[in-house]
């Protein structure tokens, strides 16, 4: 008892500390505090007022959506701060290049510097996270839906995944989705299974933004929760963001910021080629959580490397009006600049998806069968269990990934 009561002491103090140098909220309601943040964002970004409008009304019912809940909310540095910060260490944010490509401040082009310019980019993602204005506290509180519909009044859309985490990795490659694990499952197992895959592959290269392995102090991950946060409450859990961009070397090769601490991000993860928001898709796909968020230097939740998929959390359609929302949980927008009318799926590696197997003897449809995968090397059998994962091989190659392994990865709990 003695012992907790120390413990107990120690935590009180310790955000006593905090909540004395940490700086609240600065307004008294959320309605107030979001009129403020509307009319920078019309100012910044130049909107009509029916698009503000639109963006004011999606924040309006919704009742959460905003820069944290103002009575709780502590955060670390002020957009003053932030500002002087920038400014000391001689990094500008403007760039007149990027404007130019993508037709829209602070966002950057998304290609593949190994071949291409940022003019050959078919589309532009958000330098940072919305509002996507530089010593500003990102948006969070917001759900899929939400963040859809906002990207959409702006002019923009949602990311996919693949362009996030190209932005992050500095290199944009072709769509990666193995939409031939997603056939014939739940979603919930069609993620898994594609997630799998795609970790597997890229697990042995794994980069972060700013370098190949994880450094604390880089990015906006040194916040802490607020005292007795236990689950996401709206009452219980601050917002304790720092302003975006307040970590200038936070920052990828491809000029994207805070992809790792902050605010986690939502994303769209297609299961089929229709659902792909890159190729025009108004359906969209599943939720897919990038990134990582405030608190991540003291509490590493789960990995946050640039091409990591994580699992089906608080999974769910993106337009599903009830998706999740939390308290550190945000997003940041994408925008085609030229049409891809390509009809091709490169598949990991540049390699394609493979062809149709519906009649082919030696595919088996049913979890438990023995199957011979399309492009496996030297015909490999394994045997394929209820969750789609392969056992009796050390690895079997589909379509150039190392599909599976004896044992599941391990996954670490959404905190």
């Amino acid at each position: 008892m003695r012992r907790y009561s120390a413990l107990l002491t120690s935590a009180m103090v310790f955000w006593g500390l905090f909540a004395l140098s940490g700086h609240a909220a600065f307004g008294q309601t959320l309605r107030e505090n979001n009129e403020v943040l509307l009319e920078q964002i019309q100012r910044v970004h130049g909107l009509s007022e029916a698009q503000t409008g639109s963006i004011r009304s999606i924040f309006q019912a919704s009742g959460y959506i905003g820069q944290g809940n103002p009575a709780v909310t502590r955060h670390p540095m002020t957009p003053e701060q932030c500002r002087e910060k920038v400014g000391k260490s001689g990094v500008s944010y403007e760039d007149t290049r990027f404007e130019s490509i993508c037709g829209a401040k602070y966002m950057a082009p998304l290609y593949n510097p190994a071949d291409e310019k940022p003019e050959a980019a078919k589309a532009c993602i958000d330098q940072f996270e919305f509002p996507d204005i530089p010593c500003t506290y990102p948006v969070v509180w917001v759900r899929a839906r939400e963040a859809a519909l906002i990207c959409e009044s702006m002019g923009k859309r949602l990311c996919d995944a693949h362009e996030w985490e190209g932005a992050c990795a500095g290199a944009l490659l072709p769509p990666d989705y193995r939409f031939d694990l997603a056939k014939g499952v739940p979603p919930n197992v069609a993620v898994e299974r594609m997630r799998q895959a795609s970790n597997r592959f890229y697990g042995e290269q794994k980069t972060w933004a700013y370098g190949s392995h994880y450094e604390k102090g880089v990015c906006a991950a040194s916040s802490v929760k607020t005292p007795g946060c236990n689950g996401g409450s709206w009452t219980g859990c601050g917002s304790n963001t720092f302003p975006s961009g307040s970590f200038p070397a936070c920052r990828s090769a491809l000029g994207v910021y805070d992809q790792h601490g902050n605010a986690a991000e939502h994303m769209n993860l297609p299961l089929n080629e229709g659902q792909m928001a890159s190729r025009g898709s108004k359906e969209l796909g599943y939720t897919e959580m990038k990134g990582s968020w405030f608190i991540f230097d003291t509490y590493y939740a789960h990995p946050d490397w640039c091409r990591w998929r994580a699992p089906f959390w608080h999974g769910g359609r993106v337009m599903d009006p009830n998706s999740h929302h939390n308290y550190h949980l945000g997003f940041r927008c994408c925008k085609t600049i030229k049409e891809n009318h390509s009809n091709e799926l490169s598949g990991v590696g540049g390699l394609q998806e493979p062809p149709d197997s519906s009649n082919d003897p030696f595919v088996a449809d049913q979890p438990g069968e023995t199957r011979v995968f399309q492009h496996a090397v030297n015909g490999d059998r394994c045997v394929v269990d209820e969750d789609g994962v392969a056992h009796q091989a050390d690895t079997v190659t589909v379509v150039g990934i190392p599909f599976a392994v004896d044992g599941a990865e391990g996954l670490n709990r959404d905190p």
